[in-house]
């Protein structure tokens, strides 16, 4: 189980580490120049007990999805904003969670911008596009969309777990949670919190290029260190289809193979590619369903197959533990 030390590490712990909640964490020998010294030598000892908390509070969600990226900019809030509204309409009931705390995008991508949240004696009640798709986004609670967020890694944290369990998200078949790029705090305290709820897996959003996929290694090597099952990888911006000719051009070349040659290196499942339109980007500047709008369209049949890959392996998984 987490350990208090462990929601608020700056870094993950060496492999020499004595334990974050033994007696010995931040004193001994092994502890010298590590970044987590003095966090661990301060911090009470023993399990944290809102994972407890968090465990009870999510025992009403089936599953739960990490979408993550190691590159920024490669649309993965614009991939779980689509997959929410995707599995909504398949009489899901959704749950949408931002928790990238300093890019609060998800909001205004669901058209919520300006949305506030509310208490019931239940906790915080999420917001709303759909009567089966909530939403919980540090973005609600600023006065300004354009406000910036400038928090230490333990206040990021605290938020995090109280949307996990403070929030009444009630009954869900999927709860999205939608991170920041990279590996940092927040993915540390996701992980270490569901830790006991079960995380399903995570979807990893990268683009062609070698200078999105060199980060990605890196977001495959963070998960199976710390456990996280890799569901599988989705190539976005994927060439442009010409809507009127349907000849595609390569605007980010593949130089080193791509996604799919990396998931073959790496022995990863590729979800497939999605390719680039001009409209996927109008239609989340104006907070509306892509797919919806455009169910003809290349992206369209893209999105849909990686979202079948994605609901196929999650509920084989879960078979396969049950």
């Amino acid at each position: 189980m987490s350990s208090n030390a462990e929601a608020n590490l700056a870094a993950p712990p060496p492999e020499n580490c004595p334990g974050t909640s033994s007696e010995q964490a931040g004193k001994g020998s092994a502890c010298a120049g590590c970044p987590n010294q003095t966090i661990c030598a301060t911090a009470p000892k023993g399990p944290d007990p809102d994972v407890a908390e968090i465990t009870k509070r999510l025992s009403t969600v089936k599953h739960k999805i990490l979408i993550l990226s190691g590159k920024g900019g490669v649309g993965k809030s614009t991939f779980s904003a689509q997959l929410s509204f995707a599995l909504s309409k398949k009489e899901n009931q959704i749950g949408l969670m931002d928790i990238d705390i300093c890019g609060p995008s998800i909001p205004r991508l669901l058209g919520l911008e300006g949305s506030q949240i509310h208490q019931s004696n239940l906790g915080w009640s999420p917001v709303y596009v759909e009567d089966n798709l909530g939403v919980m986004s540090v973005g609600f609670m600023l006065n300004d969309p354009n406000d910036a967020v400038i928090w230490r890694g333990a206040k990021k944290n605290g938020l995090i777990k109280q949307f996990l369990r403070d929030v009444d998200w009630g009954d869900l078949d999927y709860l999205i949670v939608d991170t920041p790029p990279g590996t940092s705090d927040e993915h540390l305290s996701i992980v270490q919190y569901l830790k006991e709820a079960k995380v399903d897996g995570a979807v990893i959003v990268t683009t062609p290029q070698e200078v999105s996929l060199m980060d990605v290694r890196k977001e495959v090597n963070f998960c199976r260190k710390v456990g996280v099952p890799i569901i599988g990888i989705v190539e976005n911006m994927s060439g442009f289809v010409c809507p009127n000719c349907k000849n595609e051009t390569k605007i980010f070349p593949p130089t080193t193979g791509g996604a799919l040659k990396m998931c073959q290196d790496m022995d990863l499942h590729f979800l497939g590619a999605i390719p680039l339109d001009p409209r996927i980007a109008r239609a989340c500047d104006e907070g509306r369903f892509y797919m919806d709008e455009f169910p003809d369209s290349e992206a369209t049949k893209q999105f849909n197959k990686v979202i079948d890959g994605i609901l196929e392996r999650v509920n084989t998984e879960k078979k396969g533990q049950d």
